[in-house]
């Protein structure tokens, strides 16, 4: 079960200082919310997603999908399983480097759903994401083999099986819930 960790009202920049841990925490609300560690499941489809994004879409200059960036913007800081920038936005430093720090939105959420999350928490997640700068939020649930989409200004669809999910526009790549699934058989 995600753990809530009391706090006697620490600020986000006193939690930016704090060490980080495995699993991560993030920073909502003034309270410190520790992710569950990941396991199996979890941690073959964030590697199988952020590989196929990347493949697609990193040599080509488009975008970089990054599992576990902690993203800092707004009020918060999350840790989403994997955060995908478009290129444009990628604040590379002074070195043309990718930096430490990412002080802004991604341009698309992805999250996988643990047996012991709060589906309520996460999707709190992604739709605060979306209040900001995300164009695309995706809760995928291994459990019922589903990716849940979220869409800034658009009510939030069910995909499963062999239907196209949606992507960044600039995307040239093709998902599906089943394709995504089945990377878990080897």
């Amino acid at each position: 079960m995600t753990r809530t960790i009391a706090t006697e009202t620490l600020t986000l920049e006193a939690f930016l200082e704090l060490p980080e841990t495995k699993p991560d925490r993030e920073y909502i609300n003034g309270e410190i919310i520790q992710k569950p560690m990941p396991k199996g499941k979890h941690s073959w489809l964030q590697l199988m997603l952020a590989n196929c994004i990347n493949e697609s879409a990193k040599e080509r200059k488009i975008a970089c999908a990054v599992p576990e960036l902690r993203c800092t913007f707004g009020s918060r800081s999350l840790v989403p399983d994997i955060a995908v920038f478009s290129w444009s936005r990628i604040p590379f430093d002074a070195d043309g480097e990718i930096p430490n720090d990412f002080f802004l939105c991604p341009d698309w959420t992805i999250e996988i759903l643990s047996p012991e999350q709060s589906p309520s928490r996460v999707i709190d997640n992604i739709g605060y994401c979306l209040e900001s700068e995300c164009r695309l939020g995706w809760l995928l649930d291994p459990v019922d083999r589903s990716a849940l989409v979220l869409r800034s200004q658009q009510q939030p669809k069910v995909f499963s099986g062999d239907d196209r999910l949606p992507m960044l526009e600039e995307l040239d790549l093709e998902l599906t819930s089943d394709r995504i699934f089945s990377w878990l058989k080897f």
